[in-house]
């Protein structure tokens, strides 16, 4: 997951950014709209946490640009006024959620994570693909009623398989999903191959099947045969 936060107090968006980098997210902080116009040209978000008093103009502003260029993007209007104007104005714009400072981030990640499944997953809570279920809220898979214990980076790499199912992924999309702009590990495709070899072997002995086939000089295509 990839997050651009739009917020001009430091402490505030330490404090979030940690949080979520601690749950693997990738967050990129923006102190005002100059920036965040400058992070939304060159990447593509899954959230937005947009701040609405900012020094040079309210975020509000921002949300056109942010539909614009971040079709997928999960807007959540983040603001130390409790007016429903401002929400009325922001829903009004294209802004998914609202939510007011100060808030608790055990909150703020709940909403985070109803705007994955909505925009991802249509709002299901529980994706099932023939005998894997999937369980988003608990980053949990099952082959029917078994567990399968996947690690944080297999249950995101099975994730992205499933919502690109019957789609070509190439090495360098599934590296750039798996490690955003960790350039580092995602030059190396060694690892790919070790988090690919482990979530087939994992959901084999859970009893499932392996519905993933290589692509000989490209990547790998999740479907059924």
């Amino acid at each position: 997951m990839k997050i651009l936060l739009v917020e001009d107090e430091n402490d505030l968006s330490a404090v979030v950014s940690d949080y979520f980098v601690q749950q693997d997210a990738i967050v990129i902080i923006s102190g005002t709209k100059f920036e965040a116009e400058d992070a939304l040209i060159t990447n593509q978000f899954d959230i937005v946490f947009l701040d609405i008093g900012l020094p040079d103009g309210s975020g509000l502003e921002l949300i056109p640009a942010i539909r614009g260029s971040q079709e997928n993007a999960g807007i959540l209007i983040v603001s130390a006024k409790n007016s429903l104007d401002d929400k009325v104005d922001g829903l009004d714009l294209g802004a998914d959620d609202y939510i007011t400072k100060p808030f608790h981030l055990a909150e703020l990640n709940s909403r985070v994570k109803a705007l994955m499944r909505r925009k991802q997953f249509k709002g299901k809570e529980i994706i099932q693909f023939q005998e894997l279920s999937i369980n988003i809220s608990e980053n949990q898979a099952y082959v029917h009623d078994q567990v399968v214990p996947l690690t944080k980076k297999e249950f995101s790499l099975l994730i992205y398989f499933i919502v690109n199912n019957n789609r070509v992924l190439t090495k360098e999309a599934i590296s750039e999903h798996l490690w955003k702009d960790n350039l580092d590990f995602a030059d190396n495709y060694n690892f790919i191959y070790t988090h690919i070899k482990n979530l087939r072997k994992k959901i084999l002995i859970a009893g499932g099947k392996d519905y993933l086939s290589t692509v000989h000089g490209i990547g790998y295509k999740y479907t059924i045969e």
